[in-house]
């Protein structure tokens, strides 16, 4: 459960040289020891999973990597250390850095106080599409030269990196609700003082934290309060959660949507090898847009994306043009490869929402051609129980499924709070598609290449690299087809 306050910021020394990362292995916590490391830190992390991609991209930045979580990776004494809400209380690096007294922040209040507090900072927030649509902003302003820095949840496809540190004065940030570190149990994105705050939607998530939507709601209110009355708070009005947390807002609320009570509307939308729709605001005509995305998602995230652009004075044929020429960011329906008219399909799709959504997307852009659906059940809320009857409505969207097993994690989940994945694959076949349970990612591969035939769409959804799935089953299929 999250905190009702965040801590008082800590006090620093006057002079930092020397920053210590504790779970530098992350994505967002590797890619902060870059961003510090060029502006001239000596940065230095350790880490449980120090293992390729990340170790070698860490190495690659000059950045040390001890592996493991030990008191010794503190002797070369940092002047501060930043820590990774992987780490627990009980890790010999956090118990010896509150014994020897070490100044600690956790990844927001670090990312704020070492790149934001001098910015105008851009929040995107909600529990899908964060990730595109920070990409989408960041790449408008920077076709538009505002110059601006971000960091976003994921490798974005028009930049190839995670993060960029400009010269201009906006920061753009995905805002997550997901708590910060054991002792900064507050949401991320209360630490990032928006100027402007975009929410694209609110659903029940992160069920290891939350106990109902109701709580998440109320985080949003107080994220929602922090935006002062010379900012702007874009919601995605067809949500009424969106329209429930900004009751009490002091600055100005637009909407942004598909229906008429919206400010920014999308209407006449088109799906085929690129979107397009028509865009107008207060009743007014942006003209035709288009996109190189599929799925109605994808159009809300862009209405989004717009919706700050046109706050921020972003001339629209550039946005127009900058969407035209967007690249999705890596795991959101990314094609790994394609053997033989076999297409695999990499897809961060983990909540059941995001699941059906990319199904949708997928049967929409693709109708004739028969498509593999293959599941892991990994994230803290996607292998629990609480959305056992909603997977199966996104999932049948397939010809055919396959489960793997739910992760086990070290946090002594009972047995009757886990998803029942057998329960699960009886829901999936009564609606219509075969459905069979491999708990294995290499027996899941080595049923893929026997199986699948020219003309097939394989995608593989999860919150994780799912065991380097994706690329086993490509060079399965390319062994296969060689013979």
């Amino acid at each position: 459960m999250t905190a009702s306050t965040p801590r008082d910021f800590p006090e620093l020394p006057d002079t930092i040289h020397k920053i210590h990362i504790i779970g530098v292995c992350g994505t967002g916590m590797g890619s902060l020891a870059a961003m510090l490391k060029a502006r001239g830190f000596d940065v230095r992390g350790s880490d449980a999973g120090g293992y390729p991609p990340m170790s070698d991209w860490l190495d690659e930045q000059g950045i040390e990597l001890m592996r493991g979580y030990s008191r010794s990776n503190l002797d070369w004494n940092p002047d501060l250390v930043i820590v990774g809400n992987v780490c627990r209380a009980e890790y010999e690096d956090a118990v010896e850095m509150r014994e020897r007294g070490f100044p600690h922040l956790s990844f927001p209040e670090a990312l704020y106080h070492f790149f934001m507090k001098s910015k105008r900072n851009l929040v995107i927030s909600g529990t899908h599409g964060k990730t595109t649509t920070t990409s989408m902003v960041a790449w408008m302003m920077t076709e538009a030269n505002v110059d601006p820095s971000f960091m976003v949840g994921g490798i974005t496809g028009n930049f190839g990196t995670n993060y960029r540190l400009g010269q201009g004065d906006v920061f753009i940030v995905e805002g997550d609700e997901y708590d910060t570190a054991y002792f900064d149990k507050v949401p991320k994105f209360w630490h990032y003082a928006p100027g402007r705050l975009l929410i694209n939607n609110i659903e029940f998530d992160h069920a290891d934290i939350y106990p109902d939507v109701e709580a998440i709601e109320s985080v949003f209110e107080r994220l929602v309060s922090l935006v002062g009355p010379s900012g702007s708070i874009w919601i995605n009005g067809d949500d009424p959660r969106c329209e429930h947390v900004v009751r009490h807002a002091c600055a100005v609320v637009k909407r942004f949507g598909l229906s008429e009570n919206n400010d920014l509307r999308a209407t006449e939308i088109a799906y085929g090898a690129k979107t397009t729709c028509e865009v107008s605001l207060d009743g007014e005509s942006l003209g035709t847009w288009t996109l190189n995305a599929p799925g109605e998602f994808n159009v809300r995230n862009m209405l989004g994306a717009i919706a700050l652009g046109i706050d921020e004075g972003l001339p629209i044929r550039t946005m127009k043009e900058a969407m035209a020429g967007f690249k999705a960011t890596k795991k959101r329906q990314e094609v790994i490869g394609e053997v033989e008219g076999i297409t695999i399909i990499d897809d961060f799709a983990h909540h059941p929402t995001a699941v059906e959504a990319t199904m949708k997307a997928l049967r929409t852009q693709f109708p004739e051609r028969r498509i593999w659906a293959i599941f892991e059940a990994k994230s803290n809320t996607s292998r629990r129980k609480v959305f056992q009857n909603d997977y199966p409505k996104g999932l049948a969207l397939a010809d055919r499924v396959i489960l793997s097993k739910p992760f086990q994690k070290n946090d002594n989940l009972p047995v009757n709070q886990m998803l029942d994945i057998e329960e699960l694959a009886r829901s999936i076949e009564a609606l219509g598609p075969p459905t069979l349970l491999i708990p294995e990612v290499d027996d899941i591969v080595d049923h893929l290449a026997a199986e699948a035939a020219p003309g097939d769409l394989i995608v593989g959804l999860s919150g994780s690299a799912f065991g380097g799935l994706h690329r086993k089953v490509l060079s399965a299929l390319q062994q296969r087809f060689a013979k």
